[in-house]
Parts: C-alpha cells; structure tokens; sequence
C-alpha cells in the first residue's frame, strides 16, 4: 500500500499494465462474444432471447463490483488517507453507472419477451435502480465538491452508506418473492447452468472485469496527470 500511494509510482505501474491489460480485454471480450452469439445454443425455454443473459449477467455483476471497489476505496480513504483512495473511487463511479445502466436497458429488454413487461417493481429490479441514482448522486456530489477535503468526506460516507444497497440486491430474490430468477450460478450443488453456456458466461464475466480495470487505470492515470498540470500552473502564478 505505500508503495502505491506514489502517484508518480503508480503511473510508471499503469505505464507498464496498459498494453498488457488492453491486449488482455480484447482477447478475453472477442473470445466471450464468439461463444455467446455464435457457439452457445438457444435456450429450450426462452430461445435465442436467452443471448441477453451475457451482457446482463456480467453488467450486473459490474454493477455490484465497482460500487464495491468505491466503498473499499472510501474507507481506505477516510481511515488511512491513501491519497489514491479518493481519486479510484471517483474514477470508478461512471464506469458503475454504465454498468448499472447497462443492467437495466438489458434486463428490459430481455424482461420483454419473458414477463411480457419492460418494467416491473420487482425488488431485484427496484434495488438495481436505485443504486443507479446512488451512482447517479455520487457523481454530482463529487462534482461539486471536486478541490475540497470536507467534500471528499462527504462523497466516501455516501459511498459507504450506499453500500447498503449491495447485498439486498445480491440476496433480494431470496429474501422476498420476486420475479426475477434466483442465483444459477453460486448456489449449493454447483452452478445450474449447462458448460456450453457457462463458459462464454464466465468469459464475459472476465472479460467485464478486464475492462472496468483497464478503464479505471485509464481514468485515475488522467486525473493523476490532470492534477500535475493543475499544480504546475499554480505554481507558475497562472
């Protein structure tokens, strides 16, 4: 942790990951995105519409994941003052957001043809919404307050307390009756999803996972850069 709490030492790292990471996101997504259109077969029950399920799927894990990474950054921040603590989480928020957004036009969409709905109160749904406006709210915090400690503050307890929301999405289709399927994937006795579709599923997965990273370093390396110049003109009486 102190050694990456160098901002110049963490751009000399990012530097040196991004060819690789890119490379990486490419060969994963184009491999996940072959399998799902092409290889993996239709659904006996929902047919071709089932192709839905590895944007939707690995969006809603993002969707969780990344506002995840921003509580543990806010914490990092507010308890050890990491100085890339702040900068990660609010990077990390439009990325969430597009996830999250993501989740809710894909679940619409698939939602369609198998409810017969676009929307539906779900609490699966509803909870995912709302950690859309959480994002949504954080963004604008963050841009209000973007040069002030005090704002800083304030954007990581938000963050923190959001984090509420996460497992009562994670576990809403368990704890109230829903709609929405429940978990085919991590249960007991092991996924319940045929390999033919799990593996593209698990590639896409990677593959979501590979971009928010290579986003993210991306991301925080131009807010870092950013900051410098910032301070150089300052410096200069500009």
């Amino acid at each position: 942790m102190p050694s990456l709490a160098s901002p110049s030492r963490f751009l000399r790292l990012s530097d040196k990951l991004l060819p690789w990471l890119v490379a990486a996101t490419v060969i994963v997504l184009a491999f996940g995105l072959i399998e799902a259109l092409f290889i993996s077969p239709p659904d006996y029950q929902q047919g071709e519409s089932v192709r839905m399920m590895y944007v939707h799927v690995p969006s809603a894990w993002m969707s969780m994941m990344v506002y995840t990474a921003m509580a543990a950054a806010s914490a990092s921040f507010l308890i050890w003052r990491h100085p890339l603590a702040d900068v990660a989480a609010r990077q990390s928020a439009p990325l969430g957001a597009a996830f999250t957004l993501v989740t809710l036009i894909t679940g619409s969409l698939w939602g369609k043809p198998m409810w017969g709905a676009w929307w539906v109160w779900d609490a699966r749904l509803t909870s995912e919404l709302i950690l859309f406006f959480l994002y949504i709210g954080y963004i604008a915090l963050s841009d209000s307050y973007a040069a002030q400690e005090r704002g800083k503050k304030i954007c990581a307890i938000l963050a923190l307390v959001g984090f509420v929301n996460i497992p009562i999405i994670r576990f809403s289709v368990e704890w109230w009756n829903t709609l929405h399927q429940p978990a085919s994937l991590i249960r007991a006795g092991g996924p319940a999803i045929d390999a033919a579709m799990l593996t593209p599923l698990l590639a896409m997965g990677l593959g979501f996972i590979l971009l928010y990273v290579t986003l993210l370093l991306v991301r925080v390396k131009a807010a870092l850069l950013e900051q410098r110049v910032r301070r150089m003109r300052f410096g200069h009486g500009s």
